[in-house]
């Protein structure tokens, strides 16, 4: 049986074993960490997601890993240390994936806000926005820095003079009085690690860890729920004991498809644009600059992959239509770039890439999106009466995935009747495990496993995956037709097919914008399109009537929704 047979045998599994102990309904972050703890603890567990795995709301993230300072604001004391150390933890356990980052944020003011803040933490009402001050900045970091105590991972909290911050930042808005810099992370690669999690629970539980994309939960008949395989249509009536709805801010949806109407929900679209600037990413010095416009939202401008992301906004925002970058937050994002560093020059020509999510977070009434919990709450119910238990998880962010996913795994195992056997805590992710943190280190895995694809590509392969490289090494060595991609050479034919046949890839689109970064990063022409459907083409079983609607119709998604503007190959950014 080939590779892709075997993970194609998801698939077909579901039809022909139609039930599981548990049954997730979602494939974000919050649900496949779900899945892979469920597995670790032996529980037969089945993840269907309706669309890409990590292709929703986790997509659209804005690539940190955080503890969430300005929620001590609201008063979320228990959110911000439970993220501060799991931020500490993913540092460790993901360490290919999750790195320290500085953080800097400007500020105007000595005194301002020091009323305000504290009558927002104690009365939870918003007011009129607005400017954080030194001695209020400085009060919220030593809190913060006092969450990482036993077993932080990164340095305390600096305060600057305008001197030397602008010393360190020379690009700076003149105006600047002090600068606080402080350490949280950043996550390289969202998308890879959602997928070393789903890696990790088929790889615990075998042949009880199913999971499969473009699949959705469509209705209830008696006690089952209906799956719809995407691709063929087939309906499948599927039994589980247990029903978890991880389905994010589409939370009510699949309830309601699911006989059970709630209103847990009410997400609120943050965009973000992807510029190639070189002269912006020196300004940023390699670190992020954090800090709130005068209208009380959030703004981060962040150097990653050799870009520069800038985001995001907090708009209401309706769940059936789909969330895009608008002309309007651009326009928004330039001129918070220029409030900040009014001496670079940015227009849209160097935008690469453009991408809205939706936050899933509770229902708020009339409370403005900026004021509104990021924390996360578990309800249960009976899907139907003496049914199945039905577990919706409500709210939920990045950074704390795999605490909500302890959380709903716990509850779900005492649903079950059942103990945990092993905990997630401190246990390393796919490409994390035996990861080399320094140089040295680095070096002595590369030697070991440049097994004749050369020193440099080994190593790149280790950036892009982790210690998870030597199985895409043995892949490349087995491919007797690899070669160097004449558009990106410095991927490969083997190296693309390996990740079509064991990552689940239905789409030209998973491989671009989730199993590479080569959208994100603005890497792609019609040429490249076209090199890389037919690279993978043979594993997907695409003939050429495939790969040309799969050319044309992932142009057109990226166009539509991501800004994507056609350049010939010469023209793409390195």
């Amino acid at each position: 049986m080939t590779d892709r047979n075997v993970t194609r045998a998801h698939r077909t599994d579901l039809a022909e074993r139609p039930h599981a102990d548990v049954l997730i309904i979602g494939g974000g972050i919050n649900g496949v960490a779900t899945f892979r703890d469920l597995a670790l603890q032996g529980v037969d567990v089945a993840l269907v997601e309706r669309n890409d795995f990590i292709s929703g709301a986790s997509a659209g993230s804005s690539h940190m890993i955080h503890g969430g300072v300005r929620y001590l604001e609201n008063g979320e004391f228990r959110l911000v240390h439970e993220a501060v150390r799991e931020r500490n933890d993913l540092i460790g356990t993901a360490a290919h994936y999750v790195k320290p980052l500085q953080t800097t944020i400007p500020i105007h003011s000595a005194f301002s806000g020091l009323f305000s803040a504290p009558m927002r933490m104690l009365t939870h009402a918003p007011g009129k926005p607005t400017e954080r001050g030194a001695l209020l900045i400085k009060v919220g970091l030593t809190i913060y820095d006092s969450f990482s105590r036993n077993g932080g991972r990164v340095p305390r909290h600096e305060f600057h003079g305008r001197k030397r911050s602008l010393r360190a930042l020379p690009d700076l808005h003149p105006g600047v009085k002090y600068t606080a810099t402080y350490w949280d992370a950043a996550i390289r690669d969202p998308e890879r690690l959602g997928q070393d999690l789903i890696r990790d629970a088929r790889a615990a539980g075998g042949d009880r860890a199913r999971a499969v994309n473009y699949t959705s939960a469509v209705a209830v008949d008696g006690d089952t729920v209906v799956l719809e395989d995407g691709p063929t249509g087939r309906r499948i009536p599927f039994s589980a004991k247990v029903v978890i709805n991880a389905a994010g801010p589409w939370a009510d949806l699949v309830n309601d498809a699911l006989g059970r109407e709630t209103r847990y929900m009410a997400g609120t679209k943050g965009s973000h644009i992807v510029l190639d600037h070189p002269q912006l990413l020196d300004a940023t010095g390699g670190r992020e600059l954090f800090f709130e416009n005068s209208d009380g939202r959030i703004v981060l401008i962040h150097p990653l992959k050799g870009r520069v992301l800038v985001g995001t906004t907090d708009l209401e925002h309706d769940i059936a239509e789909p969330a895009t970058c608008t002309e309007e937050e651009i326009d928004y994002f330039i001129d918070l770039i220029a409030q900040v560093l009014p001496d670079i020059a940015v227009d849209r020509s160097q935008i690469v890439y453009r991408f809205s999510g939706v936050r899933p977070l509770p229902s708020h009434e009339d409370l403005p999106p900026g004021f509104v919990s990021r924390d996360y709450r578990v309800e249960h119910s009976d899907l139907v009466t003496g049914g199945p238990r039905l577990i919706t998880l409500v709210g939920g962010k990045w950074t704390t995935f795999r605490a909500s996913a302890e959380h709903l795994t716990d509850d779900t195992l005492a649903e079950l009747g059942r103990e945990r056997a092993v905990t997630t805590r401190g246990m390393a992710i796919g490409g994390g495990r035996g990861y080399p943190t320094d140089e040295r280190a680095r070096q002595a895995w590369i030697e070991r496993h440049d097994d004749g694809v050369g020193r440099e590509r080994t190593g790149r392969l280790l950036e892009r995956y982790g210690t998870l490289a030597a199985e895409v090494i043995d892949a490349i060595l087995d491919d007797d037709d690899d070669r160097a991609l004449a558009t990106l050479p410095d991927f490969s034919t083997a190296e693309l097919r390996h990740l079509a046949r064991t990552e689940d890839v239905e789409r030209l689109a998973d491989m671009l914008q989730r199993r590479t970064d080569l959208a994100f990063t603005g890497r792609l022409s019609r040429e490249v399109f076209e090199e890389i459907a037919d690279a993978i083409a043979p594993v997907l079983g695409w003939d050429r009537s495939r790969v040309a609607s799969e050319v044309a119709r992932t142009m057109d998604q990226l166009s539509a929704l991501h800004g994507w503007r056609e350049a010939a190959a010469e023209d793409i950014p390195a």
